[in-house]
């Protein structure tokens, strides 16, 4: 029988905390959760392992997912990543999915959207995964770093994981941007979502997730609920309580998403 084995990545203990609550059910509480957990030779890291039932197709044994709080930025959600992930090839214990969750800022609908945006309090599932903000400014605006001849700034989940976790959760499908230095004015929402007119989601650590997955060949999930508005930095309306318990009925989809969704060699993008 095969086992899943699923990294999923998050900025800050909270998170964490509430991405292992969601799949442990009610068997998790405040802290370690029920979960085992799992100190990495190497960086401090620590992973909280939670494994959970078998589906009853008899091939298959069940999810295993670690989850690693791994810093915030990109930077360090990439260094933590790539650590626990070579932590596994060298375990013999690999992993088969990478996903980056946690809360972000919800981009308002322009004036010619189609959809409605991201409300404070809504889950939304990556359609892409991109790196807003890597590139290079020039008097005629921003140039993504592809137009200068370099690397990527896009990475693509696989479609129909995509679609059967929001369908699942009741997530919206869109890109969810990753930003260095999170948006603090209307003034630079409104470039952004200029740049962007499909995304849904601002953070800080998707991209970095991704680009550590992509380097070893594995599919990247991003998963965000929403705290507060893209835009100026008003502390008195987020609402981080009810993203995290968001972040928690979503992760809670995750096991038999996964079981449901076959073969995890068919999850990779080509």
């Amino acid at each position: 029988m095969t086992v899943t084995r699923v990294l999923v990545v998050t900025a800050v203990a909270a998170e964490r905390d509430a991405v292992v609550a969601g799949v442990a059910g009610d068997g998790a509480a405040a802290g370690d959760g029920g979960a085992e957990i799992v100190a990495l030779p190497a960086g401090g890291y620590a992973l909280h392992r939670v494994r959970t039932a078998a589906p009853p197709a008899p091939e298959r044994a069940g999810v295993v997912l670690d989850v690693l709080a791994a810093g915030v930025g990109p930077a360090a959600a990439a260094a933590g990543t790539a650590t626990a992930l070579t932590a596994g090839i060298c375990a013999g214990a690999g992993y088969d999915l990478v996903i980056s969750a946690g809360i972000g800022g919800g981009f308002a609908p322009g004036p010619d959207a189609d959809g409605p945006g991201a409300a404070v309090g809504s889950t939304v599932v990556a359609d892409a995964i991109v790196a807003a903000d890597l590139g290079a400014e020039t008097p005629d605006g921003f140039l993504p770093v592809t137009e200068l001849g370099f690397g990527t700034v896009v990475h693509t989940p696989p479609p129909a994981l995509v679609r059967a976790l929001a369908a699942a959760t009741g997530a919206a499908c869109g890109p969810v941007l990753t930003a260095s230095t999170v948006t603090g004015s209307a003034e630079h929402a409104a470039r952004l979502a200029a740049r962007h007119p499909r995304a849904l989601v601002e953070a800080m650590e998707g991209f970095g997730v991704a680009e550590a997955a992509a380097a070893q060949g594995l599919p990247v999930l991003e998963i965000r609920t929403v705290s507060n508005p893209v835009g100026p930095r008003d502390r008195a309306a987020w609402r981080i309580g009810e993203a995290l318990g968001a972040l928690s009925a979503a992760c809670a989809a995750l096991p038999r998403v996964l079981a449901a969704a076959g073969a995890p060699t068919s999850w990779r993008t080509p």
